[in-house]
């Protein structure tokens, strides 16, 4: 189930910071702040779904999907196909967050 709150976290974060991008890189109308702003409250309290013992290491993990959601995003949304070194670094970001989630963990 957490791999199901890390998608839709990443969907939520990067929404809720594409209405302020929108707003202030895009010359977007003001009122793309509200539903910026809560899908940034849903982010967070998607993200406290996760199952883990400890919240930085939820957050640590988090941030490999974070990496490809954002890459997918700009290929699907900002019509930007991602180029090798995007591939790649979204692998190295993944592999990393795989090691911090399944490592072996002593009591």
């Amino acid at each position: 189930m957490s791999s199901v709150y890390f998608a839709l976290a990443a969907v939520a974060e990067i929404a809720g910071c594409f209405a302020f991008w929108a707003w202030l890189r895009l010359g977007k109308s003001p009122l793309w702040l509200a539903p910026g702003m809560l899908s940034l409250a849903l982010f967070a309290y998607l993200l406290t779904r996760v199952d883990s013992d400890a919240a930085g290491r939820a957050y640590a993990t988090y941030g490999g999907v974070y990496i490809l959601a954002s890459v997918l995003w700009m290929w699907a949304i900002e019509q930007r196909v991602p180029d090798r070194w995007d591939v790649i670094g979204v692998g190295v970001c993944l592999a990393g967050a795989g090691i911090i989630l399944l490592g072996p963990r002593t009591a």
